[in-house]
């Protein structure tokens, strides 16, 4: 069965097939209204959201489908001890695929495991978040006309954004895409990032620490927010936040077609006064969320028993009763999965389910 719990668990292929359906549906929408009828979609959010779950909603609507699930795990039987798993097991009798949001990294590749239906993950943790992934793709593509040989700069908390993970392991499999990491030290992009996605698949990228060394080389500037609990030294804080805020001096520098993009919410990264600017497109990122993720549901529900697209294939997990997940907010060390383990190409083992290094 299909899911989507990772970027990687679509091709190449499977992922423009994806944006390409996107961009039919918002030339013809009319064509796609009751293509899910009678159809059901389970929005299981353990966390807040308004955004991503408000999208699933919509999209879904507006396949002529129907919603049901919880905004609040309180509200559910989670609140009485119900494991992820069991969750999953129960509300697949209902719906014909659900997207889950939980705060706990890995739960929805541990909920895949059992589900009788897609799974399709809308956000682990700081670990993952593969439709971000697909709308930043999307949205690319309608600001700029193409991906390949993009020079793209990330700017902010790149050591915990999930959507920059995300993001950089999907643009690896692109052409000539340059990527250009704008953070504090403390922010940087974990080693593991870019030595097993950027170094392995060739993508060139460096590191700088403020956004005008850079700008006039940018085609997209990728934003996220710099948050003040990330830090152990607040005076550090103080001296780099002003780094990392985006106005209309620093936009004056970028190119005249350069695409600013944000997952949002922001705080105080982007000034308003960049919003009225036309290459600010992170409003036109939300609504362009919705369309993908219209386009993945269809897709998602073709390739439910379709062999040509299986999920991809993996080594087997390493089970040593000597190591285990250090990260607390791993599914590991907050349900009952296994502790279980991967090599990666480097030869580091790391988690099964969070990736997390084992110490």
């Amino acid at each position: 069965m299909k899911h989507l719990i990772d970027p990687m668990d679509l091709t190449k292929e499977e992922t423009d097939e994806i944006i390409s359906l996107a961009e039919d549906i918002i030339a013809h929408r009319e064509r796609y209204q009751g293509s899910m009828s009678h159809r059901k979609l389970a929005t299981l959010f353990y966390e807040p959201s308004t955004r991503t779950r408000l999208s699933f909603t919509s999209a879904m609507m507006e396949l002529g489908g129907s919603v049901l699930g919880f905004s609040d795990a309180k509200n559910s039987s989670v609140s009485k001890g119900e494991t992820v798993q069991d969750t999953v097991r129960v509300v697949g009798c209902f719906a014909e695929v659900i997207a889950m949001r939980h705060y706990i990294e890995g739960a929805q590749l541990y909920a895949s495991e059992v589900s009788p239906v897609p799974i399709i993950n809308a956000g682990d943790g700081s670990h993952s978040h593969p439709t971000q992934t697909l709308t930043d793709l999307l949205t690319i593509k309608r600001e700029l006309g193409h991906i390949d040989g993009i020079t793209i700069g990330f700017c902010g908390d790149l050591r915990f954004g999930r959507t920059v993970h995300s993001l950089i392991k999907a643009l690896s499999r692109y052409k000539d895409v340059r990527v250009i990491l704008i953070a504090p030290d403390s922010l940087k992009l974990p080693d593991y990032i870019k030595h097993d996605v950027c170094d392995k698949s060739g993508v060139q990228y460096r590191e700088v620490e403020t956004m005008e060394e850079v700008m006039p080389e940018l085609d997209v500037l990728y934003m996220t927010r710099v948050q003040k609990e990330r830090f152990l030294d607040e005076e550090e804080f103080d001296r780099v936040k002003d780094s990392f805020v985006l106005d209309a001096r620093r936009m004056a520098l970028g190119k005249k077609n350069m695409a600013v993009l944000h997952p949002l919410p922001r705080v105080n990264e982007i000034l308003t006064e960049v919003d009225s600017d036309p290459r600010a497109a992170y409003f036109r990122q939300v609504e362009n969320g919705k369309f993908v993720r219209e386009a993945l549901i269809v897709k998602l529900h073709e390739w439910k028993d379709d062999p040509a697209h299986p999920m991809p294939e993996h080594d087997r997990p390493v089970f040593d009763s000597s190591v285990r997940c250090t990260n607390p907010k791993c599914i590991c060390n907050n349900e009952h999965a296994p502790h279980k383990f991967h090599y990666t190409d480097g030869g580091q083992l790391r988690c099964w389910y969070c990736d997390s290094k084992v110490r």
